[in-house]
């Protein structure tokens, strides 16, 4: 989820099984891990201004769950990799 954005909160899933990825608005079912962070927090990692791992440390991203798939999941987030850089690339912060 991300919170006091210009929309207001919204929340994004994105479900990995069986060498799978989907995306989607809203959240997921079942929900294993969830994450959640301001706009701000959002912007600031989307666009290299703040380092994704630095804003976990510092609890700008919290997470909630079985931390333990999202940990399983990496090559699957490696492999998305591509695609969100393009998207981030087009991608502007109102």
């Amino acid at each position: 989820m991300v919170s006091d954005g210009p929309e207001g909160d919204v929340t994004y899933h994105l479900q990995v099984a069986h060498g799978a990825a989907s995306f989607g608005a809203g959240a997921a079912d079942p929900e294993h891990v969830r994450m959640e962070q301001s706009w701000d927090t959002a912007v600031a990692v989307a666009t290299g201004a703040l380092n994704a791992q630095e804003a976990f440390v510092n609890g700008h991203i919290r997470l909630f769950g079985d931390q333990q798939r999202l940990l399983d999941a990496q090559p699957v987030f490696g492999a998305l990799d591509a695609v969100f850089t393009d998207v981030r690339e087009r991608t502007e912060y109102a």
